[in-house]
């Protein structure tokens, strides 16, 4: 075995640099991050596919740890715990419930036989630098699609979101194994790395391991890896997930809903209005409906389709044809001054355009089918990609109002229905994001308020006198994350600005917040005054989207980051 020769600084980062761009590294990288993205991990109302996927993902990680020489590291997978139901920030299991099951499983099932999977390097407990945690989460959204590569590229799932921060983790511990000891290095602190799951559905992975009093005497500070751009950030904007339930015998529930969704973007505006802070000059106060009926996929996935049929009692003639066709042209006119217009905006990842048209009208007999295209997307991109379900209400609000003329042209009824039946409820879903401006529990209420007053909006408008508070329920048991501000002079964040410079990432601009939500704000509400940042590869208007990718030089960029920030947080260099 070679004896180590101590390097400086400077040749420790250029070796540092020349092992993680080395060719061979890549591929390794690279191989990882598609293997990882071919196991599904989206949720799903059989708990036990996700513990078998789970438990192949922290298979495949163990593998990778398995290679590293680190002084008494282990690897752990350490159980869920249950008992983080009783938590202000649990998460409600929606995802296991089904038509065989509504109240839904029960913590004690679901987590049965389920872990996140942490690896622990001890620290020497000397020097002048903090113990340190990294976070990344394994699970992902629903569609999943599997990975390919494409030159620099890696499409699929998770391939951005979440898991090239695993990978991220995992490539930083495998250079320091090899650096560290070549420079007569070693770590003076903790280093913890956390691979969690259910972030998307919630965070409930996150606050198993933040209620570990045992486990954070192990860490100081701590680092998630998200979408960031290889950008660093203290603070993180909050979200809270809707979900109203419209409900009201005699009266068409999608034409209400139309007024619903009307009512939450105008208070969403109001929202983003208030929200001038330092963090978050940008305002990321975003409105994202992501559910109606069978159409959409998440709350917080930017729903991209939805179709409704427009019916008569007879076939209309081409004069009634035309003006509803004029109406909907309007009602477009209205939603891309408002929205803007993405048929006249190129994607980045096709080069063509976002949207190809806003709608589709068709003949179906005697009733006119009409099919309204968006671009899905994460909840973070909603006014750079284009919502189907805020466009279709547009659509609907403006026949509605025009239904008298149609109906006197036609000699018929109109009647607005979704294409996809729902029952006798319509249930709506989505995410309403805010800075730290504004309390979760006033952001709540205010939605309540606004779904209320968009349902009495059309009941009025229909002749009806129930009170909108009365048929529409708003309940939010999915996720509800705080924002958080943190110190953007802290330590660790000066320490992550050095690391960045060294690695070439830095770009001399303010400090923001992240306008996204995720678990960081679990670790910075249970332990107030800790240093949490959130750094990683990827694009956010890529996350959640049906071109989710990333490329391969960013992910070796965040690797170097990652190894240069630990060194430096332990005070090892």
């Amino acid at each position: 075995m070679s004896k180590p020769i101590k390097l400086n600084a400077p040749a420790v980062l250029a070796e540092i640099r020349r092992r993680a761009k080395s060719k061979p590294f890549q591929k390794r990288m690279a191989d990882l991050l598609v293997e990882l993205c071919r196991v599904d991990t989206t949720p799903s109302p059989d708990v036990s596919v996700m513990r078998a996927a789970e438990s192949k993902s922290f298979g495949i990680l163990e593998r990778e740890l398995a290679k590293l020489s680190f002084a008494g590291a282990q690897a752990e997978r350490r159980a869920i715990n249950p008992a983080i139901k009783h938590h202000r920030h649990y998460s409600l299991l929606h995802f296991t419930k089904t038509a065989q099951r509504p109240a839904g499983l029960s913590p004690e099932e679901t987590y049965r036989g389920r872990s996140n999977l942490l690896y622990l390097i001890p620290g020497a407990g000397e020097g002048q630098g903090q113990s340190v945690a990294l976070n990344a989460h394994i699970d992902v959204v629903a569609p999943y699609f599997p990975p390919s590569r494409k030159g620099d590229l890696i499409f699929g799932r998770g391939a951005c979101d979440d898991k090239a921060s695993i990978v991220g983790i995992i490539g930083a511990l495998q250079v320091l194994a090899e650096v560290m000891p070549a420079a007569g290095l070693c770590w003076k602190r903790n280093v913890t790395a956390m691979m969690v799951i259910e972030e998307e559905t919630g965070g409930n992975g996150s606050l198993s391991l933040a209620l570990d009093r045992e486990l954070k005497k192990l860490y100081d500070s701590i680092l998630v890896g998200e979408i960031t751009s290889l950008k660093i950030h203290p603070a993180n904007r909050g979200a809270v997930w809707y979900r109203a339930e419209l409900k009201l015998p005699g009266i068409s529930l999608f034409e209400m809903a139309a007024f619903v969704n009307e009512e939450l973007e105008k208070e969403g505006a109001a929202l983003r209005a208030e929200s001038r802070h330092d963090l978050f000059p940008q305002r990321p106060v975003q409105t994202c409906h992501g559910i109606i009926g069978g159409y959409g996929e998440h709350p917080s996935r930017i729903c991209g389709e939805v179709d409704f049929t427009i019916r008569f009692n007879r076939a209309p003639d081409r004069k009634t044809e035309q003006l509803v066709r004029d109406c909907l042209d309007a009602a477009i006119v209205e939603y891309t001054g408002l929205y803007g217009d993405k048929t006249k905006v190129a994607d980045a990842a096709t080069g063509k355009p976002m949207v190809a048209r806003h709608y589709d009208c068709r003949r179906t007999g005697k009733n006119l089918s009409v099919g309204v295209h968006g671009a899905a997307g994460h909840m973070g991109s909603v006014r750079d990609r284009d919502g189907a379900i805020t466009k279709l209400s547009h659509l609907v609000r403006r026949l509605i109002r025009s239904r008298r003329k149609i109906e006197s042209l036609a000699g018929s009824l109109m009647r607005l229905e979704l294409s996809k039946p729902h029952g006798n409820a319509l249930i709506l879903e989505g995410g309403q994001g805010f800075v730290p401006t504004h309390e979760i529990e006033e952001v709540m209420q205010r939605l309540v308020g606004a779904a209320a007053r968009g349902a009495e909006n059309y009941l009025r408008l229909a002749g009806r006198k129930e009170r909108g508070v009365d048929v529409v329920r708003v309940t939010f048991e999915k996720l509800h994350n705080a924002a958080f501000e943190g110190n953007p002079d802290s330590p660790s964040m000066k320490n992550a600005i050095a690391a960045a410079k060294a690695t070439g990432i830095w770009k001399d601009e303010p400090i923001l917040g992240w306008t996204v939500s995720c678990d960081a704000r679990l670790f910075a509400s249970e332990y107030p005054g800790m240093d949490v940042l959130t750094f990683g590869p990827g694009l956010l208007v890529h996350a959640h989207s049906d071109v989710e990718q990333v490329s391969i030089s960013e992910l070796q960029k965040s690797i170097e980051f990652l190894a240069v920030f630990l060194l430096k947080q332990t005070g090892s260099l």
